[in-house]
């Protein structure tokens, strides 16, 4: 009985790492695109995105994101303090308002950083890990062919390693899929990879909406000493 089951765990593990061997990027991102977002909706809908950021010692923020690819806009809505903070970005047009008025004193506008540079990052921040892995179709973006079968974190994974023309970045990344599903389970950067210099990103749990599957909660690391950082929690999500 014993012979017999090592048999079976062990063709089992065979098969895993044979597949791991033959799959390669394009695959292994095509098939994990097909399980996130089956019919292409992300980026071509109205899409909705309710936060809860927690930051160990700090006070919990909610944000609201509001986005249409296709149609080049972006809405960033969030409660710090006593302020409501309402950013739109519109076909390369910014806008802000606090508490309801675009007359916004210098004070709070150095406070909270509305300018359209911090912006236009911060856009970027949200649409980049939010849509992944669908981003990595992004220009300037290169996919390393190999793929490889490792273990992220307790968690038997695919790793893909991303890097990015000089114009777009100079972070090297790592994205960690699940070797049956092909769901995305976490990512890491570094800006050193030689000095451990970066952060780790573990994902839990999973929203739906409209046949889309986004990650629910993200938990970020450092490298060096997995200090944690705090959590991203996908509290509502909506494809329209």
């Amino acid at each position: 009985m014993k012979y017999t089951l090592s048999l079976i765990l062990s063709l089992l593990m065979s098969f895993t790492f044979a597949h791991a061997q033959v799959i390669n990027a394009k695959v292994l991102l095509a098939n994990s695109k097909a399980y996130h977002d089956p019919s292409g909706k992300l980026l071509s809908s109205n899409l909705t995105f309710d936060f809860i950021e927690t930051r160990p010692g700090g006070k919990d923020r909610s944000t609201t994101v509001s986005a249409n690819i296709k149609e080049e806009t972006f809405r960033l809505l969030q409660s710090r303090d006593s302020f409501l903070i309402d950013s739109n970005y519109d076909k390369g047009n910014i806008t802000f308002k606090v508490n309801g008025t675009e007359e916004i004193e210098d004070s709070i506008k150095e406070k909270f950083r509305l300018n359209n540079d911090r912006f236009v990052m911060m856009r970027n921040y949200y649409q980049y890990l939010w849509l992944l892995p669908i981003k990595l179709d992004d220009p300037g973006t290169i996919i390393h062919e190999e793929v490889v079968l490792t273990d992220f974190f307790g968690t038997e994974s695919l790793q893909l390693k991303v890097t990015y023309e000089p114009e777009v970045g100079k972070d090297i990344w790592y994205f960690y899929f699940d070797p049956t599903s092909y769901a995305m389970v976490g990512y890491r950067f570094y800006k050193n990879e030689a000095a451990n210099d970066g952060e780790y990103i573990l994902l839990v749990g999973e929203k739906e909406s409209n046949g889309v599957r986004i990650p629910k909660t993200r938990k970020w690391y450092m490298h060096k000493d997995d200090k944690y950082l705090g959590a991203d929690i996908l509290d509502g999500f909506w494809v329209e």
